[in-house]
This record gives C-alpha cells, structure tokens and sequence, in this order.
C-alpha cells in the first residue's frame, strides 16, 4: 500500500510516523525561562546526530493552534538546555513531567525530582538520571507557529560512574537499560533483548561470496 503523505491529515501522518519509527530514545529535557523558572518535558523525537561538532536534536510539535511547548520558548530565549537519557526508575517521574502544566508550574517539584545547576549551563541537571548532556543551542530551525527543531551542541555530560570505564570510554550500555518510545497511548520498550551483528567490512564480504560459490559448486 502507498501512502501519500501529501493528501493525509497531521494526524494521520503522526500515527504512521511513530508507530512505524521505532524505538525512539527519550530525552527528559529541563531548560529555564527568561524569568529563571525551571521546566521539564519528555521528547521521543530526539536523536544524536553528529559527534563533531556534537549535536542533539529535539523535535517540538504544537500542542494547539498557536501553542508550542515551554521548552521550545525557554531555549530561544536562553540558549541553554540539558538532554537526560530515561531508565525505568526514572519512567515515573518522566510520565508527570508529560502532563501539560503551565509555565508557572514547576514540573521537577511536582515529579519529587532532586536538582543542582548544570555545571557550563544554567539550567537544572536532574541528579537521578543515568546520563545528562548540558547543551547550548546549536540552531534552531522554525517549521512554523510554535514548532521547530532546536540542534544542541553537548558541552558536557554526566554519567553514573557504575556505567562507564573512563580509561578506555566504555559505556555499559547493556546495565545502562534505556526506556525508548515506541507509540501511542503510552508504549515504550526495554532494551532487554539485545544481539550483536558486526560490521563487515569489503574483504570479509568477498571471502564469504567465495565460500558460498565454492559450496556451490561442491
């Protein structure tokens, strides 16, 4: 079947989206306003996409016809943010983050979330989390009224020192056990099932082409 994303409505186009690209990796994203008051907010639409310059990107859809997220106004306006990977005991606290407060609600306090500032930005690194990028605003792309894509140059990241030999930059990614996004209403997954497959390379391909047409003419 062919879908033609032209002649779908926003819904629609969302639907198959998200339910086609998956896992997404989930970023809880805390940030300031102009005023100095703290938000947070989950993002599915997120992914690493450079490591030179490092670049995180975040996605921000409208909520209504003229509204965006907090998050999206907050880093226009400061330039800073910080990106925290979810594991399971912090799905909770993410899912309350989620709900859509007002500017004036401080989602962390209602989340029981512990704090201190980043350390090269200002905003709130979220002390429970397993890993937490402080970023500052690389770029951000308008899309329209209210949405965007902000790009976040990584500054520096924290991560819980039981995940990571530091002489070698190992991560443990397996005891790391992110939570991603799957689709709506409110799937995720564990990375719990994982497998290896290692790159080949043009040399290996080649030796194995030759044993397949070598058993074949056996």
């Amino acid at each position: 079947m062919r879908l033609d994303f032209a002649t779908l409505s926003e819904r629609d186009r969302s639907k198959l989206l998200t339910s086609t690209v998956t896992p997404r990796p989930i970023a809880l994203v805390t940030s300031l306003d102009a005023q100095g008051r703290p938000n947070a907010a989950p993002f599915s639409f997120f992914n690493c996409l450079q490591s030179t310059p490092p670049l995180l990107a975040l996605g921000f859809e409208p909520r209504g016809p003229a509204a965006g997220k907090d998050s999206w106004a907050n880093i226009r306006a400061t330039g800073e943010f910080i990106v925290h990977l979810v594991d399971e005991p912090l799905l909770e606290a993410m899912n309350v983050a989620a709900m859509d407060f007002g500017p004036e609600v401080d989602e962390l306090a209602e989340a029981g979330l512990d704090t201190a500032p980043g350390d090269l930005v200002a905003a709130p690194r979220i002390l429970s989390a397993p890993v937490a990028f402080e970023c500052r605003l690389f770029q951000a792309i308008e899309l329209g009224e209210a949405q965007g894509i902000a790009l976040g140059e990584v500054a520096a990241m924290h991560i819980r020192d039981a995940l990571i030999d530091a002489e070698r930059m190992r991560v443990d990614t397996a005891a790391l056990a992110p939570v991603s996004r799957l689709h709506n209403p409110g799937w995720y997954a564990r990375a719990t099932d994982l497998f290896q497959l290692r790159r080949l390379n043009p040399a290996d391909w080649t030796r194995r082409s030759a044993d397949a047409d070598a058993d074949k003419n056996a």
